[in-house]
């Protein structure tokens, strides 16, 4: 079998002239300049090489071709008279003497320019998925994952932890999104579900006696997309320890995570392990996410108390009020207007203001109603001539989420308040441990039903029949948040049966409904259960933030479009009669009305 290549297309050099080399890859370019002389660009993996064409024999190979078609060039190296130093074989090019058709691009017309395909419309883009990633800065995002994903396996493993894959086919578990669920075709009527995470299993492998486990684990979530999160599968890194506290887990994922930031990310800086620990409460009073992003400088104030009385409707008693004020405010009623807009439809929640002119007065918005309360305001929010201050007001939670919008759209558009070209870390501890439900209006699980209350029994014995304590009671759960994101999620699990009923019975469950949801892990633990922690980073959001992509699809290798359709296979796809009676299944239809 004849070679196909004796080198790749990024490596040949200067060093190689007079050599006659074997080169296979796709023509993305023939650019004839006269009768029998042309410059042909061959690309493979690796890069780019320049092959020139300056025979009849030669021309008549490639006369015809259209672009992407597959090439095998034989020929000899030689110096280019005229160098390219934007290319690592910019200083050689290619003569040939034989140039064989591999694999023929059939299409005259491409859906996109390969080397632009990022500007073509996203869908388009997906459905020839296989011709975007020949795009050298599309698969540059695919090849710096790979690179990634081995660089946390190298780093776990050196920390003693052991890859374990963990099944994929199992039950359905309450993971806080829909499952996607397998008909089980020797079990009528019963179902498989695919995993939203390892949860279960991981906790069972310290149960097991595993000490330390992890892995790139897959997870299925049938969930709408966002920026930051694709619809249907994604990948995390599952880490689990046993005989930990909180601070093992946390220690250990910045050991892990820190250099990989270091060595692959776009920004220069991070923060200096150990990060920043802020208490969830806090972080919704000060930052109005439990996601800040701290590239921003602005915190958010409470004005509550200084404007309950001022006569402007919004700020009446029972509402609460918070404000972001800014200096040396340049801007005008249009820039204005527009952030309030924008804060509308971000939140859904109205916005108002007030600036301090140069004579220390408060003018513009709704500063006729602040007129008795000047003073405290001045003194409360650090304000001078220039300063803009943007409020939101309403129910805590709704005034609180509604400031954090503000704060993130004033600390970006306001020059001098966002240090964007960083890795701002921190850590949100102490998230409430219940809360209650916005579509139930019931007592709810806050974050994941896994987690062991700060204080234990005691806690929740403490707390039971009064809603007001139960929402007070915090869990050992924690986030990692990076420039606004959530990167990662984990707990001290709750690895006691006895604690953990209780803690359900607090939302409405018994022992029954533990046994009957979680049966594995419940017996499991009745058996004698080491206590555990872990966290699950999610890799595809890593990559994203360290490649700076603002769509996760881009760091995937073969995403769905934002209606979770893959539509380079066409899924989902309907199937046939045969299929549906083998699993048992019969589709009913809804009519339109």
């Amino acid at each position: 079998m004849m070679q196909s290549r004796t080198h790749n297309g990024g490596e040949l050099r200067l060093a190689n002239a007079g050599e006659r080399v074997t080169l296979a890859g796709w023509m993305e370019n023939l650019r004839e300049v006269g009768s029998n002389f042309a410059f042909l660009v061959l690309r493979d993996f690796y890069g780019t090489t320049q092959v020139v064409i300056e025979t009849e024999e030669m021309m008549q190979a490639v006369k015809g071709l259209n672009k992407e078609t597959t090439i095998q060039v034989v020929g000899t190296v030689r110096e280019r008279e005229s160098k390219n130093a934007k290319l690592a074989t910019g200083d050689i090019e290619v003569v040939p003497e034989a140039i064989t058709v591999l694999g023929k691009c059939r299409h005259n017309e491409l859906p996109f320019e390969i080397n632009r395909s990022k500007e073509a419309d996203e869908n388009v883009r997906l459905k020839y998925r296989y011709l975007d990633l020949r795009n050298p800065a599309v698969k540059s995002n695919i090849v710096l994952r790979c690179q990634v994903v081995a660089e946390l396996r190298r780093l776990m493993t050196e920390k003693g932890f052991l890859e374990i894959t963990t099944p994929i086919l199992t039950a359905s578990s309450p993971e806080g999104a829909r499952d996607y669920l397998v008909p089980a075709r020797n079990h009528p009527g019963k179902f498989y579900a695919l995993p939203q995470a390892p949860q279960q299993f991981k906790q069972l492998l310290m149960t097991s006696g595993f000490d330390r486990y992890f892995q790139i684990a897959p997870c299925f979530r049938d969930e709408d997309a966002r920026a930051d999160r694709t619809p249907g599968e994604f990948y995390q890194l599952d880490m689990e320890m046993a005989f930990a506290t909180q601070e093992d887990v946390l220690s250990t994922l910045e050991d892990v995570l820190v250099p990989v930031y270091e060595k692959y990310g776009k920004y220069k800086r991070i923060s200096p392990a150990p990060f920043r620990h802020i208490a969830f409460n806090d972080a919704m009073e000060r930052y109005g996410s439990d996601k800040p992003d701290l590239r921003i400088d602005l915190e958010i104030e409470d004005i509550t108390a200084i404007v309950a009385d001022c006569g402007f409707g919004p700020f009446a008693a029972g509402n609460t009020v918070k404000a972001v004020a800014v200096g040396n405010f340049n801007e005008g009623r249009k820039w204005i207007d527009k952030l309030l807009a924008d804060v509308e439809v971000i939140t859904g929640n109205k916005s108002c203001w007030f600036k301090v002119d140069e004579n220390g007065e408060l003018t513009g918005g709704i500063s006729k109603f602040l007129g008795g309360c000047k003073d405290a305001l001045v003194e409360k929010l650090g304000l001078a001539p220039g300063s803009f201050v943007c409020m939101a007001a309403g129910k805590k939670l709704a005034a609180q989420k509604t400031a954090g919008v503000i704060r993130k759209l004033v600390g970006t558009r306001v020059p001098g308040h966002f240090d964007e070209e960083q890795y701002a870390m921190c850590w949100i501890v102490d998230f409430p441990m219940y809360e209650m439900g916005e579509e139930s209006g019931e007592l709810e699980f806050c974050h994941t039903p896994f987690s062991m209350p700060q204080g234990g029994m005691q806690a929740l014995l403490d707390a039971e029949g009064d809603t007001e304590k139960l929402l007070a009671i915090n869990a050992n759960q924690y986030d990692l948040v990076c420039n606004g994101y959530e990167c990662a999620s984990g707990a001290v699990r709750n690895h006691d049966p006895e604690i953990m009923v209780k803690a359900f019975e607090m939302v409405g469950l018994g022992e029954e409904d533990v046994k009957a949801k979680f049966p594995a892990m419940y017996n499991a633990f009745t058996y004698g259960a080491p206590p555990h922690a872990g966290a699950a980073p999610g890799v595809d959001r890593l990559v994203m933030m360290l490649t700076g992509e603002e769509s996760i699809r881009e760091v995937i290798t073969f995403p769905m479009n934002k209606n979770a359709q893959d539509l380079m296979m066409d899924a989902p796809t309907a199937v046939s009669q045969k299929q549906l009676d083998d699993v048992h299944i019969a589709i009913a239809v809804k009519e339109e009305k």
